[in-house]
């Protein structure tokens, strides 16, 4: 098949729905020459041409807490992909490129802001990386993606497929430096198995936004694990449809802002299903003057998302004076048979209470404020289940506190 040259047009709610979900003053979409109230998360618009949505002014509901400024580089289609090197541990799971119309590429992918409709278009041929129906895989798959400098612009776009009944575990190691906008498009196939795992340990001049949309069928599993570091701006996003039957999301997160860096994730799950669970945790630790975090969660359980379990929730521990973390949850829910729903947040410093009953045992206080937050963190690189990736991740939580004691 001749791949076109061209990407699918954009597509927007075709009508005003009448419906009592939350609505965001601040989100709205234009609809026979009025503005009016976007009524839930799905509704917002979806194109693959970036001038469809414009360069964001910082008003707009998914870029008004993102210093949008700094992200600049990445409105504009790259001139070239040779800014960040790709290298895969088992080529053998390498399919051919895959082109504009060349399936999967756009199974389930629909870019929702500029810089998803640039990296698509800006990626004449996605990376298709395809796990055999059947097969159970144990050794995780590494693709490590290497910014070779900070001031070169990137395009990417990753189609990550688990075919029916295989098992898998997918890492996306992220270093150096870049300006990179990026998707990652997710298949999990009926009763697959699928772990992915995205660290961004960027150098802190890097830029890097990224647009990760997975489907999950029939009785399939996904793991998503964010884990953020490095970096001067990273924006990692995952939307999560479960559109299956049976169907399980756990999406876990963490991040460790450092003094003028800025750490985001809008995470969006939406149970469309019957019987589907979904659970959500992200966590984050910030220190240094400027320093800021940003966890958007929303979840929406449609109508015909019967039996549904879903809960959500972040937690964020300020360090130092200066940091900042915004936290906010997000829960529509359109049918009344449902298991359970629920989301949470909490930003706050150390517990006195903790801290006195590690020294009253006698650690001192600059060890005990470090086991505080290593026992804080730890529950989510725990939940990545590669020991030598888990020993990784401790020691830079470790080189992160140290540095808060220097």
């Amino acid at each position: 098949m001749t791949a076109p040259t061209t990407a699918p047009e954009a597509t927007a709610p075709s009508e005003v729905q009448d419906t009592h979900a939350h609505v965001d003053p601040a989100a709205q979409v234009a609809h026979a020459g009025k503005t009016i109230p976007v009524q839930t998360r799905s509704e917002r618009l979806h194109s693959f041409d970036p001038a469809e949505f414009g360069a964001p002014t910082g008003r707009e509901v998914n870029w008004k807490h993102t210093p949008v400024a700094r992200l600049t580089p990445l409105f504009e289609i790259a001139g070239s992909g040779a800014g960040v090197a790709v290298e895969i541990s088992d080529e053998s799971f390498l399919r051919p490129a895959l082109g504009f119309g060349d399936a999967p590429r756009g199974e389930v992918f629909r870019p929702e802001d500029v810089v998803a409709a640039v990296a698509w278009q800006g990626t004449a041929e996605a990376t298709h990386l395809a796990i055999p129906a059947g097969d159970e895989i144990t050794e995780p798959i590494f693709v490590r993606l290497t910014g070779q400098d900070a001031g070169i612009r990137a395009d990417e776009h990753l189609v990550i497929e688990a075919g029916v009944n295989s098992s898998a575990t997918v890492v996306l190691q992220h270093t150096g430096a870049a300006q990179l906008a990026q998707n990652v498009e997710i298949l999990v196939r009926d009763a697959a198995k699928l772990t992915l795992v995205t660290v961004q340990q960027w150098q802190d001049d890097a830029i890097h936004a990224s647009s990760h949309q997975a489907r999950i069928d029939r009785d399939a599993h996904l793991t998503h694990i964010v884990v953020s570091f490095g970096g001067g701006v990273v924006r990692v996003n995952p939307t999560v449809e479960l559109a299956g039957a049976g169907s399980e999301a756990r999406l876990y997160g963490l991040s460790y802002a450092d003094a003028g860096q800025h750490l985001e994730s809008q995470v969006f799950l939406h149970h469309k299903g019957a019987h589907t669970t979904g659970d959500v945790l992200y966590k984050g630790a910030l220190q240094g003057a400027g320093a800021h975090s940003v966890w958007i969660g929303d979840v929406l359980i449609g109508p015909d998302a019967t039996g549904t379990d879903s809960y959500e929730a972040n937690r964020n521990l300020v360090l130092t004076e200066g940091a900042r973390a915004d936290s906010i949850p997000n829960l529509e829910i359109e049918t009344g048979d449902i298991l359970g729903a629920g989301h949470a947040s909490a930003t706050g410093r150390f517990d006195d209470e903790q801290l006195f009953y590690l020294q009253s045992r006698g650690i001192d206080e600059q060890e005990a404020r470090r086991l505080v937050v290593l026992g804080f963190l730890s529950d989510i690189v725990q939940r990545v289940r590669i020991p030598a990736l888990e020993e990784e991740l401790l020691q830079a939580i470790e080189v992160e506190l140290a540095a808060v004691d220097a």
